[in-house]
């Protein structure tokens, strides 16, 4: 049995998340097996680097599955492009050690959130960025991002997984890097990250606009990592502007 680890490119827009659900629901891992199966005539189960939710878009999510083939994988990433929706694309195959494993594995991602801040929205981008045309405090939402770097319990910017019992869970993860940067009307916000909790990228992207219109004040995130309370944060920003970069290991 042969182990390939897949890169992958999609628009989030149209999918009920990553994961398979238990209802006839659309999701990325679910169309990829149906692609599997046509080539392999067998169900082939396919494991990705971690979840992404409804409208979350991805550049680099990793995933890898097993098969008994002897064809290229130049040929299986063809005949899975060809067998996918538009809305997908596997960018990449490769064959890897047995023990590979694309969630337990990683070491790292990283997450880009896409904010158009000016008075007037981008028709043509509009699946792919949070409009927002009111002022921020682009200097203040950098200096208060800094106290998100390093290991932290980030509970306050856990959201409750309802597929997920919370007791015991660990919230314990390392920000390795988080940058703020505007470019022609758009605020980028990149975070990258041993591991992420449950709609944590958002939650913090949500708090630090409110921190830059000047809804919360200065000190909200080292009171936030220190009270441990989620109600105290604000809610998830929109899913539509968060795209999973790349995944490392």
């Amino acid at each position: 049995m042969k182990n390939y680890k897949i890169t992958i490119e999609y628009d989030g827009t149209f999918f009920n998340g990553w994961q398979v659900q238990t209802k006839n629901l659309r999701t990325v891992q679910g169309e990829i097996q149906k692609a599997l199966k046509i080539i392999f005539k067998r169900n082939v189960l396919l494991i990705g680097s971690g979840r992404t939710d409804k409208g979350v878009h991805a550049l680099g999510q990793t995933a890898h599955f097993k098969a008994e083939t002897q064809m290229p994988t130049d040929e299986i990433l063809r005949a899975l492009n060809a067998n996918l929706p538009d809305d997908i694309a596997i960018v990449q195959i490769k064959k890897v050690s047995e023990n590979f494993h694309a969630q337990y594995n990683a070491k790292s991602k990283t997450y880009r959130y896409t904010l158009l801040n000016r008075a007037t929205p981008s028709p043509q981008a509009r699946l792919f960025y949070f409009f927002y045309p009111y002022s921020l405090n682009l200097s203040l939402m950098k200096k208060e991002a800094k106290h998100l770097l390093g290991k932290h319990d980030f509970k306050s910017f856990q959201s409750k997984d309802p597929s997920r019992p919370e007791r015991g869970k660990d919230t314990i993860r390392t920000i390795l890097s988080l940058n703020i940067k505007k470019k022609k009307g758009f605020i980028i916000i990149d975070l990258t990250a041993n591991g992420f909790l449950y709609k944590m990228a958002r939650t913090i992207v949500g708090t630090l606009i409110d921190i830059g219109r000047g809804k919360l004040p200065s000190g909200t995130i080292k009171k936030l990592l220190k009270e441990k309370n989620r109600a105290q944060a604000s809610p998830t920003a929109q899913a539509k502007g968060l795209c999973l970069l790349k995944v490392e290991y």
